[in-house]
This record gives structure tokens, C-alpha cells and sequence, in this order.
């Protein structure tokens, strides 16, 4: 069995701007591909999964989204980081979804395709949501970070709180 980061995308991995969906409104978070990097030599399998209910409001389409992760995943590569799978829930929150965090359907999707120990694995997110999936699906270790949404750092789930992913490299330590 593998360890695994799984990372929530908007505030995570890019600047959080209302409904992301056009390559020229993604910009990654400094220091993102350095704590991936380290993350993966580290031995962790990189994830990202990611509400995307802009879809489902009609804001913008699934191969709007196709185009954007795959530009982005271009990106990741550029720089030798894999990320093996993207899992999306494209719902309206008002949809009886499986798939929507808090619920834990895209880690249940993944664990589909990969040997995962949830014990050794992470997750990194930047809301209550985000965090309460990975406790859903059985992540023991949580970090959330400030650079998404606002939230109230005494009503929050999560083991660590960081200002940016750039710091989660010195929280998860590789277990050798």
C-alpha cells in the first residue's frame, strides 16, 4: 500500500477566484511546485480532487474543465511532478451528490484505482469541507491552508493550520 497527498484544488494549488475555468485566470499558489516535488521524492502519490459546482450552476462546461486540468497537469509535468489522478464533483450543491465534499466520493473513486494506506496518507484543503471528506473517508492527517477561503481557525477540523501549501513540506515528514 502507497501513502498519498490529496489536494484540494481552488486555494490549494491555485489562487482562489470565484468559478476557475479558463487557463488565463489559473495561477498557481508560490511554492506549490516545490512542496510537490518534495512531497513526491518523499514517496507520497499525489491526488487532486476538487468541488467543481461551476459546472453544475452552468457557469462554464466539463470540457471547459477538461482543458483547464489538462493544461494544468501539463504544467505539473513540466517540473517531474505526477499527479495520478484528478477526481471532480461537478453538482450544485443542491444535488444529492456522492461525489461532493464533504462526502468522501471522489477518495472512494480513487481508492478504486489505487493501493492507498489512508493511515500514512494527507489531505490539503482550505475549507471545513474539504477536511470533514478526508475525516469521512478515513485520511487520519489534515492540513488546512489560509490561502482559499476565510475561516475561523478555532471552528476548524484540521491537525495543522498553515498560511500557504509552501509550508506543509515541513509538517508531513516522509516515514522511511
Amino acid at each position: 500500500m502507497q501513502k498519498a497527498i490529496f489536494l484540494d484544488r481552488d486555494g490549494v494549488i491555485n489562487i482562489e477566484k470565484n468559478y476557475v475555468s479558463k487557463i488565463e485566470d489559473f495561477q498557481f499558489i508560490d511554492g506549490v511546485f516545490d512542496t510537490l516535488k518534495h512531497l513526491q521524492n518523499s514517496g507520497y502519490k499525489l491526488f487532486i480532487i476538487t468541488n467543481q459546482s461551476g459546472i453544475g450552476r452552468g457557469y462554464y462546461t466539463k470540457d471547459d474543465f477538461d482543458k483547464l486540468t489538462s493544461w494544468m497537469l501539463s504544467e505539473f509535468e513540466k517540473k517531474q511532478i505526477s499527479i495520478s489522478q484528478v477526481e471532480h464533483c461537478p453538482h450544485n450543491p443542491d444535488e444529492m451528490c456522492l461525489c461532493r465534499k464533504p462526502k468522501s466520493g471522489m477518495i472512494d473513486n480513487i481508492l478504486k484505482n489505487h493501493n492507498i494506506d489512508l493511515e500514512k496518507s494527507w489531505l490539503i484543503g482550505d475549507k471545513k469541507s474539504d477536511i470533514l471528506c478526508a475525516k469521512n473517508a478515513g485520511i487520519k492527517s489534515t492540513i488546512q491552508v489560509k490561502t482559499g477561503h476565510a475561516f475561523d481557525e478555532k471552528d476548524c477540523p484540521a491537525d495543522f493550520v498553515c498560511d500557504s501549501i509552501k509550508e506543509a513540506k515541513n509538517i508531513i515528514t516522509p516515514s522511511l
